[in-house]
């Protein structure tokens, strides 16, 4: 099995960007089972339903969303009704929507996917580790689903490294979002869990982490607000991963990074499975 992992999604231009280059992607690529993060699609803040539908038509299974979910408060009717949309799974007891969920691939292999949100500089939420081991139990993999795929909405590089290495060997991949910039550490855990700190966006690099440069700037120099942030619009990356998984245990047998178009180094795998 392969699974594709596209980090946050930014505005018009990366949600635009997405659905136009996933079906050829997912093409070449063998893919068997896809997972877009979404929650900065609209504008930059959360995402409609209307998004999200057009994400799941380009080819995605699974959508993702973290700290800006409730920003477009649509969402908290819709995610109801909507299993393939998530939430982090360590919002408090009674919030809308799910957490994690078990999905299925053309050909019928199940694939667990969990969303977690890290704490470290980030709102109060409950303790991740114990949010992931209540949705993975005892030998969740292989008995559970034939993957799971746990992605974690953080700002700490070293949350996210403690969560992968708490799963080691449990999972198939933790894979991390939230700070729009990939980071070049793709690699396989000593247990042949997948992990990568962090998948990137799908947006204009030529911004400040895909807003307009400007607002931003000015901001941090006069700590001062004079318009709203706005989506950069220009050269739109893909950013994410590929994991191959190895279809005998759940575990990993790679993980390697994808950018696509814009202002960064290429990178795509180039040997795919024999069909």
């Amino acid at each position: 099995m392969r699974i594709l992992f596209l980090g946050d999604v930014l505005g018009r231009a990366g949600r635009s960007a997405v659905c136009r280059i996933l079906p050829d992607l997912k093409s070449r690529q063998q893919i068997d089972f896809v997972i877009v993060n979404g929650e900065n699609a609209a504008g930059g803040f959360g995402i409609t339903q209307a998004i999200f539908n057009d994400l799941i038509n380009a080819g995605a299974d699974v959508v993702t969303t973290g700290n800006h979910v409730w920003d477009q408060r649509e969402t908290l009717i819709y995610i109801e009704r909507e299993p393939r949309l998530l939430r982090p799974v360590n919002f408090p007891p009674g919030t809308p929507g799910s957490g994690a969920g078990i999905f299925r691939t053309a050909d019928g292999a199940s694939v667990m996917v969990i969303q977690v949100m890290g704490r470290l500089f980030m709102d109060p939420m409950d303790c991740p580790f114990q949010a992931v081991e209540r949705e993975l139990g005892e030998g969740a993999l292989k008995s559970k689903a034939d993957a799971i795929f746990v992605e974690i909405h953080a700002e700490a590089t070293s949350e996210k490294q403690a969560l992968a290495h708490f799963a080691d060997g449990r999972v198939t991949a933790v894979v991390g979002t939230h700070t729009h910039v990939p980071t070049a550490d793709a690699h396989l855990l000593p247990g042949s869990t997948a992990y990568m700190t962090d998948a990137g966006m799908c947006g204009d690099y030529q911004s400040v982490i895909g807003m307009k440069k400007d607002e931003p700037v000015q901001r941090f120099q006069r700590k001062i607000a004079s318009s709203r942030f706005e989506p950069a619009m220009q050269d739109v990356t893909v950013c994410g991963a590929i994991v191959e998984v190895d279809d005998a245990t759940g575990l990993a047998l790679s993980i390697e990074p994808v950018r696509i178009g814009g202002v960064l180094g290429q990178a795509e795998p180039q040997v795919v499975k024999q069909s």
